[in-house]
């Protein structure tokens, strides 16, 4: 059982930044993708952004450019750096992890989510 726990959410003004991060318990052999989705009211959640245990990264379309996604194998740590924030960047953002990456849709095979963490874009 992987278990995943976000941190980092929290009130922004528009164009600032945050770092949302997501510790999992030590992953095991099979788990070699990660990723961040989001989900605003009343949306579908989407992918936002996701990368391999290799460093292969995918994006969304409109965080390409403001958003990076990294990991840090020695620490179990996957982060999300969210700069020039929008208004539209406001959802509750959820870290999960699969066995790989579909760029599309993030990982895929024996998926855990973590729980979220809410982000909030406001002046």
């Amino acid at each position: 059982q992987v278990q995943l726990v976000e941190s980092g959410g929290g009130l922004v003004q528009p164009g600032g930044s945050l770092r949302l991060s997501c510790a999992d318990s030590g992953s095991g052999f099979s788990i070699n993708a990660w990723g961040w989705h989001r989900q605003a009211p009343g949306k579908q959640r989407e992918l936002v952004a996701g990368i391999t245990r290799g460093g292969t990264t995918t994006y969304a379309n409109d965080v390409k450019g403001r958003f990076t996604i990294s990991r840090d194998n020695a620490k179990n740590t996957v982060y999300l750096q969210m700069n020039a924030l929008k208004p539209e960047d406001t959802a509750v953002y959820y870290c999960n992890a699969g066995e790989r990456l579909r760029l599309d849709s993030g990982p895929i095979g024996n998926v855990y989510w973590g729980q979220g963490t809410q982000v909030t874009v406001s002046s």
